[in-house]
């Protein structure tokens, strides 16, 4: 009697562990976007860091990681001034979803892009190599890379980002919209730059490889 009741209770045991592994979710798959990206990020930025609106958003595929933490951190803390922004930083959560979100973006393949007005580039090039000593601007390359690849965690990458995206970021650091660089460096540099030399670094840039 007792041996048949042991035996009913390892069966019983036996079915509840069976029914728990089949309710069991399935293991997160390590090459899926992490669900905040999905949630979140898609709508302007696309999954892959594919930017969704060339006049609005960046592309984020290829970024230096811990440039984008530091982005949607100040977005969150004020430094930045963006009322789209700063609503999706807030959704982002912890330092972890940032992380994660920084990290998958930065692993994307980085979306080849190409000067469209070449009649810019020459003036571009001279300014990301050499800067203009005559208007006192330091070359761009010295804190962007020679091929435009970034510089944790304060420099980003601007190789093969959209022209009319770097435009725009130039003229807001210019009339001090935009004011989350260190110690105004950006603005200071942006002060002295016309509107044609926007256009040409901002064309010359999205063509680095």
């Amino acid at each position: 009697m007792m041996r048949t009741m042991a035996l009913a209770l390892v069966a019983a045991g036996f079915g509840l562990n069976v029914a728990a592994q089949e309710a069991a979710p399935p293991p997160a798959d390590p090459n899926a976007a992490p669900a905040t990206v999905k949630d979140v990020c898609t709508q302007c930025h696309g999954e892959t860091g594919v930017s969704t609106d060339p006049a609005k958003y960046p592309h984020l595929s290829g970024q230096v990681p811990d440039y984008i933490i530091k982005q949607l951190r100040e977005f969150k803390g004020g430094a930045r001034n963006d009322p789209v922004m700063t609503a999706m930083a807030y959704t982002v959560g912890t330092d972890e979803d940032a992380r994660a979100i920084a990290d998958w973006y930065a692993k994307q393949s980085v979306t080849p892009s190409a000067a469209t007005k070449p009649d810019l580039i020459e003036r571009g090039k001279k300014l990301w190599r050499a800067g203009d000593a005559a208007k006192a601007i330091p070359a761009c390359a010295g804190c962007h890379g020679a091929s435009g690849q970034g510089l944790p965690a304060q420099y980003p990458r601007l190789s093969g980002q959209l022209p009319t995206y770097l435009a725009l970021q130039l003229q807001r650091f210019r009339n001090g919209e935009r004011a989350n660089d260190p110690e105004g460096m950006m603005r200071a540099i942006a002060e002295r730059l016309t509107d044609n030399d926007i256009q040409s670094v901002s064309e010359y840039a999205s063509g680095l490889r």
